[in-house]
């Protein structure tokens, strides 16, 4: 008989995230009412976060294969192949809720947890990123997050020891009640040695591997499906605390562990801990997993049942064992100063069991708990269309050269310097190009190659027409990696949006799914894992809609790779794709004119995909000196970029409407600069491939100087673009 040993009540059912209905197919699955460690169990493992259930049925229609995929969406993290028997293994995963809450200890344990991710599938955790939201500069909480997030992201990835090469961070006051911390990692593994969690053969030791289990974080996975409100602080206790030194523990000892063979199956104990990482391993097997928590370490007192399963304690692994390994793996665990205890058995019951203090604390059927939790097509209206902004229905600056100071070194365009030189971007020695570029890069091996890394979206063209901001997320993303010369290989997704209960809300879901799968496939980039993140919402007000895209490229040979510093006197700049015309939605409208209308700049993926080929085959070729992407800004501050990068000057000249011409953010243009002996050939060589290139000047002096329209020394954008964020978090 299992104990019913908390009465369930509706209140109870309500505090545990669970719907009415969803309780009575819990009843109806199990013929009787749940146990008070079921009812949490299930709470877990149905909760928006484990088990997709508003997202699902769309995040099947977006393209996960490919001729260099090897794994994707399902495991831990997606595998693509990068030649010579190597693999690259990544994924994003979002960490909000918990970074509002505690931002020290919530953006240290996402980075933790995604660092799991990628090191449980037999991979060395090589390269780490981040994208930040923080609400407007002038909130009373922001200066206060932008402290503890970064705090915690450099905390934990530079005591763990990976470089972190990229990112972004960014304001808006829709992120003022719920910041985002979408965190990323990478690593390398051989082809032949990646491991999954599909937990494999009957009677084989279940084996809890790491640290020892608290009760921080228990109920963090229901916590992070659900809206805020001003009881925030009391959900406190829901935050897990990181310990990176152990993690870096456990990473060697897992990779010992897979060396000697012992490893069926290997999984993480992230979001829900204990309850979804055996669930997922036995479900995923078509077996049960009988559990006995008296075995489980931990390290604290009169632990109950409930709180073993949904703690979230960080560090914490659950592997299927070969039986005749058992003795050299627990020395391997044991050597690194790590728990190791067998805490169950595989069945073929196709149940999972837990006992505890000679009680059988939950039976329930395993294949309900895991692979068939509920899957809703939730009700969802189209994002209404947003007229086309002309450019002379757009006021032009009173003052171009103040307009593009503002630009470069505002909240939002300013250096952020101070952030990422708080993290070890040089660790492990393999770091080629660190951020502040269009793409981080890193060595891979001995053969010359490299990996670029980039993350990339824009909500407010999101929200403004959700399918063409998807497809620009993926695109932008795609341009960054072809602008340092990489192939762009897959990408990770990191979908954070509002209540999808809200049709208008689902919405934007859906079509920024839909925009994303257009975009990856015309790119040939699929996605090969991801997070959703859902009811990022506070007092009924939602984030912007924010589908971050992280993309990974290969460079085949690192000397090819191109910078967007401006590098000779005397080079012509060009730019692919046309002069600027789109001033909606645009940056420009935005912190200039302050407006956030219109509708946002259309992506012609079959043009995107032409001119990226373009260039990427020029900086392979070597016939162009820099390479930058023109995105946020527009050419104004793409060039601004490259003078600083460079601390060179440039001289342009731009059609009328110059602000259109400047700060206009047309898609799926590059600037490059070109030696005047290459001038004619790069031309005639565009024209045959049908790409739109004009030549607007050249590289020269320390100033940059748009003929008729402004001129400003280098140095002064620099001052502009370095001191705005050191100076807000000094409270100057």
């Amino acid at each position: 008989m299992i104990p019913n040993d908390i009465e369930i009540t509706t209140d109870l059912i309500e505090a545990h995230g669970l719907k009415p209905d969803e309780y009575e197919r819990i009843l109806a699955l199990i013929g009787r009412t749940p146990s008070f460690t079921e009812l949490g169990i299930f709470s877990a493992m149905w909760n928006e976060h484990c088990s997709y259930k508003s997202s699902k049925k769309w995040l099947k229609t977006l393209p996960t294969e490919g001729p260099r995929v090897l794994q994707g969406p399902g495991e831990n993290a997606g595998v693509v192949d990068i030649g010579d028997g190597e693999t690259v293994v990544f994924k994003m995963e979002s960490h909000n809720h918990p970074s509002y809450i505690e931002p020290y200890q919530g953006a240290a344990t996402g980075v933790g947890g995604i660092l799991r991710d990628v090191f449980t599938m037999g991979a060395r955790p090589v390269a780490a990123m981040n994208a930040l939201r923080f609400g407007a500069p002038e909130h009373s909480r922001t200066r206060h997050l932008v402290s503890g997030v970064v705090a915690g992201v450099g905390g934990y990835g530079n005591s763990f020891g990976v470089p972190t090469v990229g990112g972004e961070v960014e304001f808006h006051a829709r992120y003022n009640g719920n910041c985002l911390v979408n965190a990323f990692a990478a690593g390398i593994a051989p082809a032949d040695g990646i491991f999954l969690s599909k937990a494999e053969g009957v009677g084989l030791p279940v084996v809890y591997l790491g640290a020892k289990t608290g009760r921080d974080g228990v109920g963090g996975a229901t916590m992070a499906s659900a809206e805020f409100d001003d009881a925030i602080d009391e959900k406190r206790p829901t935050v897990q605390v990181g310990d990176p030194f152990t993690e870096k523990c456990l990473l060697e000892a897992c990779l010992e562990l897979m060396g000697s063979g012992a490893v069926v199956a290997i999984q993480d104990m992230g979001a829900a801990g204990l309850t979804c990482s055996a669930v997922e391993m036995g479900a995923k097997g078509n077996l049960g997993i009988d559990l006995d928590l008296d075995q489980v370490p931990v390290r604290e007192t009169g632990m109950s049942a409930y709180e073993m399963m949904l703690s979230e304690s960080q560090e914490r692994m659950l592997m299927v064992l070969r039986p005749e390994k058992e003795a050299e793996a627990e020395a391997i665990f044991r050597k690194w100063g790590l728990d190791f205890a067998i805490v169950g058995v595989t069945t073929d019951t196709l149940r999972f069991i837990v006992r505890h203090q000679g009680d059988t604390v939950a039976d329930l059927p395993i294949k309900e708990l895991g692979d068939e939790a509920p899957e809703y097509d939730r009700p969802w209206i189209e994002s209404p269309k947003r007229a086309v902004l002309a450019a002379e229905d757009v006021a032009e600056p009173a003052d171009y050269a103040d307009a593009l100071m503002t630009l470069v070194g505002n909240a939002n365009g300013a250096s952020r310097r101070w952030v990422y030189e708080q993290y070890d971007t040089l660790v492990q020695g393999n770091s080629v190009v660190t951020p502040g570029g269009d793409a981080g890069i890193i060595r891979v091996g001995d053969k010359g190659k490299a990996l670029a890394f980039s993350v990339d979206v824009c909500p407010r063209y999101v929200e403004a027409d959700p399918f063409e901001g998807g497809k620009q997320a993926v695109a932008e993303c795609w341009r960054n990696l072809t602008a340092v010369g990489a192939e762009p290989l897959a990408a990770t997704d990191n979908l954070n949006f509002g209540n999808p209960e809200k049709p208008e809300i689902m919405g934007q879901l859906v079509g920024a799914i839909k925009g994303i799968g257009a975009a990856c496939s015309a790119l040939d980039m699929p996605i090969v894992s991801g997070n959703v993140s859902l009811y990022n919402e506070t007092n009924g007000e939602a984030i912007l809609p924010t589908p971050a895209m992280g993309g990974v490229g290969l460079i085949d040979d690192v000397d090819t790779r191109a910078s967007l510093a401006l590098a000779n006197d005397g080079d012509i700049l060009l730019v692919i794709g046309g002069h600027g015309t789109h001033l909606g939605q645009s940056t420009y409208l935005r912190d200039i004119v302050g407006s956030e209308v219109g509708a946002p700049p259309p992506v012609d993926l079959a043009a995107e995909r032409r001119r990226g080929d373009f260039v990427r085959e020029l900086i392979r070729a070597r016939r162009v000196t820099s390479v930058h992407d023109i995105s946020s800004g527009g050419l104004a501050v793409a060039l601004a970029e490259m003078a600083m990068a460079g601390d060179r000057g440039c001289r342009v000249k731009v059609p009328a409407p110059a602000h259109a011409a400047l700060f206009g953010e047309d898609q799926g243009r590059y600037v490059l600069a070109v030696s005047p002996a290459e001038v004619a050939a790069v031309t005639e060589d565009a024209l045959d491939a049908g790409i739109e290139l004009v030549e607007i000047g050249s590289v020269t002096g320390s100033d940059l100087t748009v003929e008729d329209i402004l001129t400003i020394s280098v140095a002064k954008l620099r001052e502009s673009h370095e001191t705005w964020f050191p100076d807000y978090m000094s409270g100057a």
